[in-house]
């Protein structure tokens, strides 16, 4: 992402939903749903209780809801933690990031493994 993007700051405290056009990082508490047509980073030390929406996600801090990537990915990093489910083309995650949910995946299997 640029260095330019939007971004709801750490220390803000955000209840109720969060929408808009483009990119942004989320290094805030929020509580409510965040949805973007861009992508998603949600910061080491941000939480978000509610779901995410976005072309792709990244999650380096804690999400306690759904993610939805429109676009592909959803990444969760060695420090991220999600509970919930995920609904993506690709799911990445890193050693030391957490998941408890499930996995909806939209893709077709190679014929050799079918």
């Amino acid at each position: 992402m640029q260095a330019t993007e939007p971004v709801l700051g750490r220390g803000l405290r955000v209840r109720g939903r969060v929408k808009g056009d483009g990119d942004l990082r989320v290094e805030a508490e929020v509580q409510g749903d965040v949805t973007v047509s861009g992508n998603l980073y949600l910061d080491a030390g941000a939480k978000v209780s509610g779901g995410l929406e976005a072309a792709t996600i990244v999650v380096a801090g804690v999400l306690e809801g759904d993610a939805i990537a429109t676009g592909g990915a959803v990444t969760i990093t060695a420090g991220g933690a999600v509970e919930g489910d995920i609904t993506a083309s690709e799911l990445t995650l890193e050693e030391g990031g957490t998941f408890h949910g499930r996995s909806h995946a939209d893709f077709d299997l190679p014929d050799e493994i079918r």
